[in-house]
């Protein structure tokens, strides 16, 4: 089977599922596993490079506005290609090209490949989309498998921070402006054994104003700009370190959404690993290679 992944997650789940050798194309964001850097990249940004997180956000809603594409599809390449199925979604306008417009592509070429949409919206189906992932490809058996996997390493991390105090948590999608994260990551928070202040499960991020980050006292607040990096979220961070230390969280976080966060894959569940720690450090460990770093009054050293 030749495969066309659409989506950094769905790209994660195909080699988590074994099925890295059948992929024959990625987006532009795909950079995990390592093997996905090196396959044809079809997809493109339609957000110009270099932008600040506010001209960023800017550009989106003025693209979304005028429904415009974020995103764009060689469909040349993909029709070369000839994929017996493109794994696509149609949760997030922001996130990936459009579904309305990879079925149209895929309906006009060659033996018209099947198109497979994953939107899960909590983290149970992230998990059970892995199975249906799995069965599209011909491999039921590998998804009951990876699910089971993950599902056992969610409730080790519950049962080690069972009992504890719960810390309330703010988790940040973007922060200029605001965002509360959304769909999956207050369950994630919950099952790390914290409290998220300002997001609920299974619906979607949104913007909010700073009095109302305030208003809710967190004790901890975590950074998680939407496809960045440790580094870059840290950045972040301390151009905003007046807004974030107005909210009186006792530690602050930068972490990397793209690995553990923001891509509702298999690694969502080394991101409940890493919060647990956060939360708990005396009750859970992550796993290694995680980037995060503690901001101790937004100017700390890196962890």
């Amino acid at each position: 089977m030749k495969i066309a992944s659409l989506v950094p997650s769905a790209t994660e789940s195909l080699f988590a599922l074994g099925l890295g050798d059948d992929v024959v194309a990625v987006t532009h964001e795909c950079d995990w596993p390592a093997e996905a850097r090196d396959l044809p990249r079809i997809t493109h940004s339609e957000i110009p490079e270099g932008l600040r997180p506010a001209e960023i956000d800017a550009a989106v809603r003025k693209l979304t506005a005028k429904g415009e594409a974020i995103y764009g599809l060689d469909s040349d390449e993909l029709e070369r290609l000839e994929p017996d199925l493109v794994v696509t979604q149609a949760l997030c306008a922001v996130c990936a090209v459009s579904y309305d417009d990879v079925a149209a592509i895929a309906a006009r070429l060659p033996g018209a490949p099947e198109v497979l949409s994953l939107d899960p919206e909590t983290l149970g189906e992230v998990l059970a989309d892995l199975g249906l992932l799995a069965r599209a490809c011909g491999v039921p058996q590998r998804g009951e498998e990876l699910r089971r996997d993950l599902t056992r390493r969610l409730a080790a991390v519950e049962r080690s921070v069972a009992g504890a105090a719960k810390p309330r948590v703010a988790a940040l999608e973007w922060l200029d402006p605001p965002f509360a994260g959304g769909h999956w990551v207050p369950e994630m928070i919950a099952k790390a054994g914290g409290v998220d202040v300002l997001g609920e499960p299974g619906v979607k991020s949104r913007t909010l104003a700073w009095e109302e980050i305030r208003a809710a006292q967190p004790d901890v607040a975590l950074v998680m700009p939407c496809g960045l990096y440790a580094e870059e979220a840290a950045r972040q961070a301390l151009e905003n370190a007046e807004e974030l230390r107005s909210t009186g969280a006792r530690a602050v976080w930068a972490v990397d959404a793209a690995s553990s966060f923001s891509r509702p894959g298999p690694r969502l569940v080394d991101g409940v690993e890493l919060l647990a720690h956060l939360l708990h450090p005396d009750l859970a460990r992550p796993r290694e290679g995680l980037g995060c770093r503690r901001l101790v009054d937004l100017e700390g050293d890196r962890t």
